[in-house]
Order: C-alpha cells, then structure tokens, then sequence
C-alpha cells in the first residue's frame, strides 16, 4: 500500500519512545488559576520534554481522553480545527491556536495498522484536535511544525482492547513517530482540592508507577487488571477512566520496553504523574 511505502523506514531516526503526560485541567497552563502556580511544574515538565528524545519526531499519533468512539478512530484531515471542549474559562483561551497540520497518510497507516490487528478502525476528516492534545502540544512542540494526527480512544474502556490497539501500533515507532498519551493519572473530580485526596492518589500512583516499572509480562497483566488496584476506583471512578486508558495505548506501544515514572507532583491535593516506556536522549 502506498501510505505504508511512504512512511516505513523514512525517518531514519531510529526508534521512538511512547509518553503518557498529564494535560492538567482545561486551559490551565494559559491562565491565572488558584492557587497560584499550581501548574508550573508540570508546565516546565511539558516544555523540557522534546529535548529528551533521541530524535526529532517525524510525526506524531496522540491518544487524548477526550476522544471516544464506538471503533477507534483517527483524524484524518490535512488541517484540522481545535475544539473547545472546555468550559467556563477566560474568553482568551477559546483565542489558543495550534495550527499543526494533519497527515492523511499517517492516519491511513494508522487505521490499516489497527484493522491489521483485528481491531475495527475509521478515518474521521471532519474531526478537529481537542485540548486532551493542543494544549499540551502548545507548551511540547509550540512552533506546530510537526504533523500530527489524533487516535480516539474505545467506548469499551477496556484497558484490555487499548494495550491491543498500542501493540498494534508499534511499529511506528521505528519510524520517526512518536506516540503520546494525554490523560491524569489521577482524575476524580470530585477529588480535586479535596485534603481527603492526597493519600488516596498516593496510594494509587504508588501501585501505578510499580505497574508500569515492571516487566513486560507483569505491566501488561497488572494494567489489565488495574481496577483492583489499591484505591484505584476513588481515583478514577467507574465508567469515568477515560483518563488512564491513554496509558494503556502507549505501554501497549511500548513493546518490551522498559517504563519509567519521569515526573511527578502535588497540584490540587492530587499525585499527578508522568511515564515514558523506551529510549531517552544520550
């Protein structure tokens, strides 16, 4: 097929790490919130980020947790819009742009990739780059000079089905693409600002970062069975995990690579953290 003969091989840059960042809340990074700073040190984190990696990024695949569909889905236009998912934010950040452009062949080779997989998977034109991805992006990658196309997640939530689509998508990685998963680690609303939640994201980003620290074959079962995770329901209640569910796409990419806790922090009486699975810069 000619999207897979156009793309396999032609970064040249060897293989890829996968990602999973926290996004923050809304707009967050771009306005005056309260407390005050209360995000700067996950917004210094996403800045420094592009200068870890081993290459530059040819492209770019984002599994945001503001995207779900019945079959996984991927943008697949040449220049999509932004859509404003949030609400109730200072009329500047509706003003925000991220005018990186798609790549059609990317998102062919994506859903083939899937379909390859046994996986039922669509191309969707229409749809734009919600915040789950242009808000991170604007403080990772600000020139917006990479293309990116945007990977829905599962109605399911089945952490099963999304390790699947993420081995499915491997093979991307050795070829100049970088894959990204913006979610919480935490993300109870109800939670935030709550003393009450420290512990409890605590004790569930401690199991977590054990998870993902460990072997391949362990990783996989123990984010399977995330849900029996201590305090793993008060921090991502049920039928609301959409948020953690990116993780799985980018462990499930990860292959055998080893996972690695590479920021943490307190933000709203919250543990939020971050992970990359393979190669770092030298």
């Amino acid at each position: 097929m000619q999207a897979k003969d156009s793309l396999t091989g032609a970064s040249g840059v060897g293989s890829m790490p996968t990602w999973f960042i926290p996004h923050g809340g809304g707009p967050c990074f771009f306005m005056d919130w309260n407390p005050p700073r209360a995000w700067d040190r996950m917004a210094e984190f996403l800045k420094g980020l592009a200068a870890t990696l081993p290459a530059p990024p040819r492209a770019i695949v984002v599994v945001s947790a503001h995207w779900l569909e019945g079959a996984f889905s991927v943008t697949s236009g040449a220049q999509p819009d932004l859509i404003f998912d949030y609400h109730g934010f200072p009329p500047h950040t509706y003003a925000l742009q991220y005018p990186a452009p798609g790549e059609p062949a990317l998102a062919a080779r994506v859903a083939e990739l899937l379909a390859d997989a046994g996986l039922p998977a669509q191309q969707n034109a229409s749809r734009g780059f919600d915040h789950g991805m242009f808000i991170p992006m604007l403080l990772m990658f600000p020139a917006a000079d990479i293309p990116v196309v945007q990977l829905s997640l599962s109605t399911t939530l089945d952490p099963a089905l999304h390790l699947a689509a993420g081995r499915a998508l491997q093979a991307l990685r050795q070829e100049g693409v970088l894959i990204i998963g913006s979610g919480m680690s935490y993300h109870n609303m109800r939670g935030y600002g709550d003393p009450r939640s420290g512990p409890i994201s605590d004790e569930f980003d401690d199991w977590l970062t054990a998870a993902v620290q460990a072997a391949p074959p362990q990783r996989q079962q123990s984010l399977i069975d995330w849900a029996q995770a201590p305090s793993a329901r008060l921090s991502h209640p049920p039928r609301a995990e959409e948020h953690l569910l990116p993780l799985m796409v980018v462990a499930g990419a990860a292959g055998e690579d080893a996972g690695l806790k590479v920021f943490t922090d307190r933000v709203m009486e919250t543990t939020l953290s971050a992970f990359r699975f393979g190669p770092a810069a030298a």
